[in-house]
């Protein structure tokens, strides 16, 4: 149950409250308690003391569109997601940072294409350890540079909690990724920061999972929160991944969180990511997270993946009418 207490109960006794209720406390504008879902009825003394009170069937609580209808608007410097905005980001760039001269061609690139937000991993989470982990810092540093020098937004991973503060503190947009999603070290500090968060759906999580993982940010008091599905393991062996479009219908339905697509993580395969992408344009998300390197064969990471940056101009020339087909303008 998500409960707004009257202005006039102090600190100290909505502390008491949370405490008897078992209830997580939310100090912002107004103070909220967030209780177990198990707790369906406002015990009856407390009336005097709410505003108004929300009961909900599972532990989707503060992403529930049962509690806030309209999806969650979350702002840049010069555009939005969500809210009232009709608005589909797009967001490209290299897997990883590797070099000055690749990320500032990719910074370029992203400008030429009216691109806003560059994407590049610098701590990278891979499966085997003799794989490029990504330059870490000097990654930032390099992405930094960039967003000064295009004025570009900047999103970035974080592979663990012993760098978080360092991705915080540069990134525009926080990027939690799959491997990451049950971090509750990285999602309770997220939780505290004043900045964007785009959390990842793990490749074996359930829907309910992945949205409990986003409330471990929003009960933190942030409630810039994203979700990104980025495609679950299946019995498919053709595809890296299998890109859940039933479960964004599920996610759009049932959440007031903005969605972002990825489909360059879920085929794996660079010739398939143009009609993923057309799909998920489709479905009328709140945007797409795609991989573009200037060399794709030449990268550090994920190359079959990339798009190269000729098929990618392609890809983006195809989305603004696909986008105005489904109410949408591409940004």
């Amino acid at each position: 149950m998500i409960i707004h207490l009257k202005s006039s109960i102090g600190l100290n006794e909505a502390q008491e409250i949370a405490h008897r209720l078992q209830a997580i406390l939310i100090e912002k504008e107004e103070i909220v308690l967030v209780s177990p879902s198990k707790l369906q009825e406002l015990p009856s003394d407390l009336f005097a003391k709410v505003s108004s009170f929300t009961a909900v069937p599972n532990d989707i609580q503060l992403a529930s569109r049962l509690y806030k209808k309209e999806t969650r608007e979350i702002k840049f410097s010069n555009f939005s997601i969500g809210g009232e905005s009709n608005s589909t980001l797009m967001i490209t760039g290299p897997c990883s940072v590797e070099t000055e001269e690749q990320i500032e061609t990719a910074a370029k690139f992203c400008v030429e294409q009216g691109v806003k937000v560059l994407r590049a991993g610098c701590y990278k989470p891979r499966t085997s350890p003799y794989s490029f982990q990504g330059l870490g810092k000097e990654g930032l540093l390099l992405l930094d540079k960039m967003r000064t020098k295009y004025g570009l937004q900047i999103i970035t991973e974080v592979r663990d909690a012993s760098h978080v503060e360092e991705v915080i503190e540069y990134a525009d947009i926080v990027q939690i990724g799959a491997k990451a999603m049950y971090d509750q070290g990285i999602l309770r500090r997220c939780g505290k920061a004043n900045k964007p968060i785009l959390l990842k759906r793990g490749f074996g999580s359930t829907l309910q999972e992945f949205v409990q993982a986003a409330e471990f940010i929003l009960s933190g008091g942030n409630d810039q929160v994203i979700l990104c599905e980025r495609g679950i393991r299946t019995f498919e062996t053709g595809t890296r991944f299998t890109l859940d479009l039933c479960g964004v219908a599920f996610l759009k339905e049932k959440t007031n969180l903005p969605i972002i697509l990825d489909p360059s993580h879920a085929m794996g395969y660079a010739y398939g990511v143009a009609d993923l992408t057309r799909a998920c344009v489709a479905m009328g998300v709140e945007g797409v997270l795609i991989e573009s390197h200037p060399r794709p064969k030449e990268a550090w990471s994920d190359a079959a993946q990339q798009l190269n940056f000729e098929e990618f101009a392609a890809l983006q020339a195809s989305l603004k009418a696909l986008a105005n087909a489904v109410g949408r303008v591409m940004v």
